[in-house]
């Protein structure tokens, strides 16, 4: 098998949120093809002990301990030589030496990107074939950030959004194919950098839809009697939090009006001051737990109430491939066409959410169409064949 570099911005393991489930199938896809060289970072120390896991799946590793404070500190530089916070953020003199020799030594020719601050490790003037999962686009979504703030964060956010925006544009022009989550950001791309059309592609997330299925036997993780309406995924990511904050302040009073004893629970790791002082009697914010699925399971239905989003919302497919009603903004959406016949629900304003979960949880009934659905549409084996044809 011919040998590739794979470049990731954080350890894609364990698969428990939106950019470590992409990368870690990617990876796992990859290995029964290639001879796969990971270079990564980690953020989380507990993150560590898994290492064994992604060393089973390929020929020689790179991990680099990436130190959150310290690396907000390096990402001033880019103010002062004109590039994206993004990119100083992730510099580092261990993993540029690690790629140089990894490069030689194997006569590397094939190079996979994932996110595209790891493209700075790929000199310019290597012959190799770079293909980069870009993922979203994420100048846009510093530009949503932007949207959402004023002052020093406003001129911050609206900064990375033109530097990084830059940027991308430069790696999708050094390299041979550029990749995206879904139709919606490939399209945007194409509108935001149009030289580069004819290389941009996009490559759907999936969903392992017998890990997240409805068959298994989960104990409920509710007190009895408890209906329940749950939030899942990082508390630690700003547009998740947004989320349950906008959710718990403004929707779910109006629910707790006709519906008293309905409950709100958000699931999810590390989550922030602002997250745990919305727990109260009917909301529970359980931090990290160590399997989400009994809590998708035992809801009554699952909302998605994001007003920051780009790409394609994993918590939405785990939540359909478990058969759970969803009700979810068009943000949330965004990459997961919708249909009639699906057991969900799009609503953007306060009350029309407010509405339409209470008209669902008063006529609550089991559906069985969301997983079909996911699993026509969102197979992994079935999506990342296009990836092989890329490289």
């Amino acid at each position: 098998m011919q040998d590739l570099l794979f470049l990731v911005h954080r350890i894609p393991y364990p698969p428990n949120k939106g950019d470590k489930i992409r990368s870690y199938h990617l990876l796992k896809y990859l290995s029964l093809n290639y001879k796969v060289h990971l270079g990564t970072f980690i953020d989380d120390p507990n993150d560590w002990q898994y290492t064994n896991k992604l060393d089973a799946l390929c020929t020689s590793t790179c991990y680099i301990e990436l130190k959150p404070l310290l690396a907000r500190i390096k990402s001033v530089q880019g103010i002062v030589t004109g590039k994206p916070l993004s990119v100083p953020y992730y510099k580092n003199k261990r993993m540029q030496e690690w790629v140089n020799q990894t490069v030689s030594t194997y006569s590397m020719t094939k190079v996979l990107i994932f996110s595209s601050v790891m493209a700075q490790f790929i000199n310019q003037d290597l012959a190799v074939d770079l293909v980069v999962d870009f993922v979203d686009v994420d100048s846009e979504k510093w530009q949503q950030y932007a949207q959402q703030n004023k002052g020093i964060k406003h001129w911050i956010y609206q900064r990375e959004a033109h530097y990084l925006l830059s940027y991308e544009k430069t790696v999708a022009e050094q390299a041979r194919a550029s990749i995206f989550v879904s139709e919606q950001e490939a399209k945007l791309f194409k509108k935001l950098a149009p030289e580069v059309s004819d290389k941009v592609s996009y490559i759907n997330n999936g969903v392992d839809s017998e890990y997240f299925s409805p068959d298994h036997n989960f104990v409920s993780p509710y007190k009895d009697h408890e209906s329940v309406i749950v939030f899942t995924g990082a508390m630690d990511y700003w547009p998740n939090v947004d989320a349950v904050l906008w959710f718990a302040k403004a929707i779910f009073p109006l629910i707790s009006q006709e519906l008293p004893l309905v409950k709100f629970y958000i699931v999810g790791s590390r989550p922030t001051k602002e997250v745990l002082v919305l727990a109260n009697n009917a909301v529970v914010v359980t931090g990290a737990v160590n399997d989400i699925r009994p809590y998708l399971a035992h809801a009554q239905l699952v909302v998605a109430p994001l007003r920051i989003a780009r790409g394609i919302q994993n918590k939405v497919l785990e939540a359909m491939a478990m058969e759970k009603y969803v009700v979810a903004t068009s943000a949330a959406m965004e990459g997961i066409t919708y249909q009639p016949e699906l057991a969900v629900s799009i609503a953007n304003s306060v009350e029309q959410i407010a509405n339409e979960i209470i008209m669902q949880l008063q006529k609550y009934s089991p559906t069985y169409k969301n997983r079909q659905y996911v699993q026509t549409m969102f197979s992994w084996e079935h999506n990342l064949k296009q990836l092989l044809n890329l490289l």
